[in-house]
């Protein structure tokens, strides 16, 4: 019979090889061959923050949605905790879209910083741990959305978002954005003297992506990597050659970190020079578009010069309500899809109605049967395979 010692003993390995990390894949993640790959014979559907039309934004529910949806690639904004915690969020303070105001412990948080050259005050998560982060709840931004998900959510982190990408039953990308790095690498220190970027493409290289647009590897671990700060984009061209996405904000505002006007980098000397580190540009639509009285005028030839030096064009931010929607469209999202799509030429949108996006391409430029049945029989050779080798 066992002594008592040696019973407690193999418990507790039991116990420790239980929680400890598994040492082969997860079940989720062992069949990549058999997952539909991600499409790209159309423009793409990014949906932007989730499906934050639906459910508040930067969630595990958001991007699940999303994923259920038919979106090709998840979108996020990457910010730090006070700790250095990479976290999926979207302002640089909590005010608008979590209940920080409820928590009395934290009152005394609040803090005025300089961001983008304006004086700002609130609750900045740069103030904030992981932990203390991970008490707060989320809520949707928008007072005319629903409502009924508000306080039902965490803020989640960068590798939790990277699993919910992970898990999907088909191949679903990755879109995370570099979000003001200016501030967060004067307020957020790593050791070694890495900055927030290099962080950011650790965390990349960790989960395995990488490899450059269209690539085998990139294809099976489809991401774009996105900033408004030019020189953030700049310093990870050496570390990753994932493709990359240069925003650019309205005409008023010039870049964060090298204070360039929206002239300066729309340019065609800036757009031949920065396509040396980018595949492509995120211009915010209404750039592309000028809207006056709420009546779309006519389109610039920024989309033209950006193709013409072969970058691709990922305008944000498409919304199906009616007050973001131009009177052109007769209040009709697909008509604006079918606008931008058709006429406009761009190559993926950012959408907060993930579901509507792939209604409309999926009536209008659907999967096309020869591919569904390649792979198909991709599918039953495989099995075939598998079964051959285990008889």
């Amino acid at each position: 019979m066992a002594s008592p010692r040696l019973v407690l003993l193999v418990f507790l390995l039991l116990l420790v090889g239980c929680s400890a990390r598994p040492l082969f894949p997860l079940p989720s993640r062992r069949n990549d061959r058999n997952r539909q790959p991600l499409q790209t014979f159309r423009p793409y559907n990014i949906a932007h923050r989730g499906s934050n039309g639906e459910i508040p934004e930067e969630t595990t529910a958001a991007y699940m949605r999303a994923i259920e949806e038919g979106t090709d690639f998840i979108e996020t904004d990457i910010l730090a905790s006070k700790d250095g915690v990479l976290i999926c969020f979207h302002d640089v303070t909590l005010d608008d879209t979590t209940d920080i105001a409820s928590h009395k412990e934290f009152s005394n948080r609040k803090r005025t910083y300089e961001v983008q050259g304006f004086n700002i005050t609130g609750y900045f998560t740069v103030d904030f741990t992981l932990e203390e982060l991970k008490s707060l709840r989320v809520k949707q931004r928008y007072a005319f959305r629903d409502q009924q998900y508000n306080g039902k959510f965490s803020i989640i982190t960068f590798e939790e978002f990277i699993s919910i990408a992970l898990d999907a039953p088909r191949v679903v990308g990755i879109y995370p954005e570099i979000k003001n790095p200016v501030f967060i690498n004067q307020h957020v220190k790593w050791s070694g003297g890495k900055r927030f970027e290099d962080e950011f493409v650790e965390t990349l290289k960790k989960y395995g992506y990488r490899g450059s647009y269209l690539s085998k590897q990139w294809l099976k671990q489809p991401a774009f990597i996105q900033s408004f700060a030019p020189t953030s984009l700049i310093h990870i061209s050496n570390q990753t050659d994932l493709p990359k996405i240069f925003l650019i904000d309205d005409t008023k505002t010039p870049t964060q970190d090298t204070n360039q006007s929206f002239w300066e980098i729309t340019s065609d000397e800036y757009l031949d020079y920065i396509k040396e580190y980018v595949v492509g540009i995120g211009p915010w639509k209404d750039t592309l578009v000028i809207a006056s009285n709420n009546y779309i005028q006519t389109p610039t030839d920024l989309v033209a010069r950006a193709h013409a030096h072969n970058l691709q064009v990922h305008p944000y931010t498409y919304r199906n309500e009616n007050k973001f929607l131009h009177f052109n469209f007769s209040q009709d999202p697909y008509n604006e899809y079918d606008y931008w799509i058709n006429k406009i030429g761009v190559d993926g949108l950012f959408t907060d109605f993930t579901g509507s996006l792939h209604q409309y391409q999926e009536w209008t430029s659907p999967f096309s049967s020869g591919e569904q049945d390649a792979y198909k029989l991709l599918d039953k050779i495989h099995a075939m395979i598998t079964k051959f080798k285990h008889t």
